[in-house]
């Protein structure tokens, strides 16, 4: 019995001007799994997570998701159909604490379904964001403000955020940039936690991150497709040798 791919990219490229930052990759995604983008710095890596995630339009090429064409969805959409995503760069109200940042992403998530909400509602609203608090390891910091809360917890927040749109795809853009090692641990076990519940992938430059907890891993060299596979298949090839692991 096949199983159809959460996500599917064909031929995707994306154009700034004259610069071709990523030129038909096609490739696709098995729901259930924790799959790496992976590359050096300038691989394409963000460009490819932008045009996923429904930032940027492609300049070519088809995104489908569940087996639906899904190019050039606006990308407020991509939330209502099941795919969330987390920066790189934390986007958060700073002034909010942690338990009011996640409030507002769970409303969002149902303004759509009530205009006129009773009180029973809005309670639901608050014990979900205090789940999702609990789910990535932050209640006990529920009442600071977003500001005072370390970086890797700021990171850990935004996932909480992500988590209010009940996704089934969860995109993380170098989820541990700027962490300490500490910090790292601490979000890659979060990571694999929640790839145990949906699928989740991640687009990171550090390889050795990566090839302990992801089952597969799509290597991009000058914003092109080079190589796919598990990471035993990754650090067996020989392109990705020469291009990446010879970088140290």
């Amino acid at each position: 019995m096949s199983v159809q791919p959460i996500l599917e990219v064909e031929g995707l490229s994306k154009h700034f001007g004259k610069f071709v930052a990523l030129n038909k990759v096609t490739t696709s995604f098995m729901p259930g799994k924790l799959s790496a983008i992976i590359g050096p710095n300038g691989a394409g890596k963000s460009t490819f997570f932008n045009v996923v995630s429904g930032a940027f339009p492609p300049s070519e090429g088809r995104l489908k998701f569940n087996g639906r064409d899904i190019t050039g969805l606006a990308q407020h959409e991509f939330a209502r159909i099941g795919i969330a995503k987390s920066f790189q760069i934390t986007n958060l109200f700073k002034q909010l604490s942690a338990h009011e940042n996640v409030r507002v992403a769970v409303q969002a998530r149902h303004a759509r379904y009530q205009i006129f909400k009773p009180r029973a509602a809005m309670t639901e609203v608050a014990d979900r964001a205090s789940e999702l608090l609990e789910r990535v390891g932050l209640a006990v910091h529920a009442k600071r403000p977003a500001s005072e809360l370390a970086h890797g917890q700021q990171r850990a927040l935004e996932v909480a955020m992500a988590l209010a749109a009940e996704p089934e795809l969860l995109l993380m853009d170098e989820p541990t940039a700027g962490m300490s090692p500490e910090e790292t641990v601490v979000m890659m076990d979060l990571i694999t936690a929640l790839a145990a519940e949906r699928s989740v992938i991640l687009v990171e430059h550090k390889m050795k991150l990566v090839m302990g907890i992801c089952e597969r891993l799509l290597v991009l060299h000058h914003g092109e497709f080079l190589a796919e596979g598990t990471p035993a298949d990754i650090k067996a090839n020989a392109d990705v040798r020469r291009v990446y692991l010879g970088q140290g």
